[in-house]
């Protein structure tokens, strides 16, 4: 009988565990820096970006661009505290692939970011930049 029980409480942990893992994998969260301020990141904790040449449901990088650029998607995403999960969309780019949105702007990882914290992508060209939840879009 004890080895039923624990059979079942291993199981039951088990999938718990997963089921909390995978419900994070979709979390975005916000984070802050001094000299950056407040900005979004992935589950893992990698600073996500916005294209100052995209308009509200329009990508504007596309080829090599995207190499340098490559775009954020996640089909499930829960929002952090203070941002409304409404906020974040999902577009259908041009080359068929799917990009989630932060009120309605489409969002990005930097290449040369290779570690969570960094925002190495903040201002490149002056173009680029973190995603301040409580001032986006910028006006």
């Amino acid at each position: 009988m004890n080895r039923i029980m624990s059979a079942i409480m291993a199981g039951f942990f088990l999938l718990f565990g997963a089921t909390m893992a995978m419900a994070m994998d979709h979390d975005v969260k916000i984070h802050e820096k001094e000299g950056v301020g407040k900005y979004l990141t992935d589950a893992n904790g990698k600073t996500l970006y916005w294209f100052k040449k995209d308009t509200a449901g329009m990508s504007a990088c596309s080829g090599p661009c995207v190499d340098k650029w490559p775009i954020y998607y996640d089909d499930a995403i829960k929002a952090p505290k203070g941002v409304k999960t409404e906020d974040f969309g999902t577009i259908t780019r041009e080359d068929g692939k799917k990009q989630t949105t932060f009120r309605g702007y489409p969002l990005y990882y930097w290449v040369k970011d290779t570690m969570p914290g960094e925002t190495t992508g903040q201002g490149v060209n002056d173009v680029w930049y973190v995603v301040d939840p409580d001032h986006f879009p910028p006006k």
